[in-house]
């Protein structure tokens, strides 16, 4: 199928509803610059290795290089998002049902937003699209549950692995660098540390691009009545578009979600944050080259307090930290819940 601009702009024309998703699409992007992105980059500026200003800057230009070189690598995460679930072969119906979904995202993300907490579009992406499918199919037969395992599968990883990868590289720094002048180490990990937020907001641009660019090819496609696709490659304009307005919402509400996770939750120092972007960094890797859709937020606070905890279990203020769990166990359903119910509303009323 021809995903041209040119071509979608034309269906959009014979489908108005693929511009209310394309628009809902670029909404869900937005609040993922201005939560995940920040996410990536806290630890750097609340370590003071770089200025929010620049650090902004940095994070822009990584964020659109990860989305451009690993969607040519691999496409293997917006794969699975796109096989998450089965809208069935009525384009208008299910186009209906995409746009409930994102609509269900939008409006989750938002609140989080406004209460400083980091939620997680992955969990609430997959869990929207869930709802609205289970609504048009009126039962669980339009779940793909063998990509659903994947997506349980980076839950766990992103949770505990980051969190003990983080613990077990904070260790072994210490110890390597227990003899090393402190002047000269903090030198060296200001630096690595930067890189190694860079490098996070370079993957977050990997992963998150990608789920949300196959949402856009997952309305283009039915909108053309085309069903089953088995594998696509994402068009340049959509990788351009989505650079953009991610860093668009980088700029807009960066400061409360830095607060939040590197102010609040944990006091950390720059060999710390060093081994939070190293232990999140090597785990958004192979879990995208693997195909397995994971939270940039969701790994890189987990790392943040396997840190915290390595220094010692009181250092991190763990109220905070379960209220971040709380939000992401309760994504599931609540967005799910949401996106189920605007589905039917938007069935009873169009359909």
């Amino acid at each position: 199928m021809d995903l041209s601009l040119s071509n979608y702009i034309l269906q959009t024309i014979n489908y108005p509803v693929l511009g209310v998703i394309s628009v809902l699409v670029g909404a869900v992007i937005l609040f993922n610059g201005w939560s995940d992105v920040p996410n990536a980059l806290t630890t750097s500026i609340v370590t003071r290795s770089v200025t929010p200003k620049k650090g902004l800057i940095l994070a822009g230009i990584f964020n659109f290089l990860g989305v451009f070189v690993m969607a040519g690598l691999s496409t293997n995460v917006a794969q699975t998002i796109y096989k998450i679930a089965n809208f069935g072969n009525n384009p208008k119906i299910a186009l209906m049902a995409l746009g409930a979904a994102l609509s269900a995202i939008v409006v989750w993300c938002f609140l989080a937003w406004i209460f400083g907490i980091p939620t997680s579009q992955n969990h609430a992406l997959v869990a929207g699209l869930t709802g609205a499918s289970i609504a048009i199919s009126h039962g669980i037969s339009g779940i793909n549950f063998e990509q659903w395992q994947k997506v349980l599968m980076g839950l766990f990883i992103a949770t505990f692995g980051g969190f003990i990868l983080a613990y077990l590289i904070t260790k072994a720094i210490e110890k390597a660098f227990k003899n090393v002048d402190r002047r000269k180490a903090q030198g060296f990990f200001s630096k690595a540390q930067l890189f190694g937020d860079l490098a996070m907001v370079f993957m977050n641009g990997a992963q998150d691009g990608q789920k949300l660019l196959a949402i856009l090819i997952l309305g283009a496609f039915l909108s053309s009545g085309v069903v089953n696709v088995a594998t696509f490659a994402i068009p340049i304009w959509m990788l351009f578009l989505c650079s953009v307005i991610m860093t668009i919402g980088t700029f807009v509400g960066a400061k409360r979600i830095i607060k939040t996770v590197g102010v609040k939750m944990t006091k950390i120092e720059t060999y710390q944050g060093t081994a939070a972007d190293l232990a999140s960094f090597l785990g958004l890797v192979i879990a995208s080259f693997l195909g397995i859709p994971m939270s940039t937020t969701q790994t890189k606070i987990s790392s943040v307090m396997g840190v915290g905890a390595a220094k010692r279990i009181s250092s991190v203020d763990w109220s905070i930290a379960k209220n971040i769990v709380i939000t992401w166990i309760i994504t599931f359903p609540g967005c799910g819940i949401m996106g189920y119910i605007f589905t039917n509303i938007i069935m009873k009323i169009f359909a």
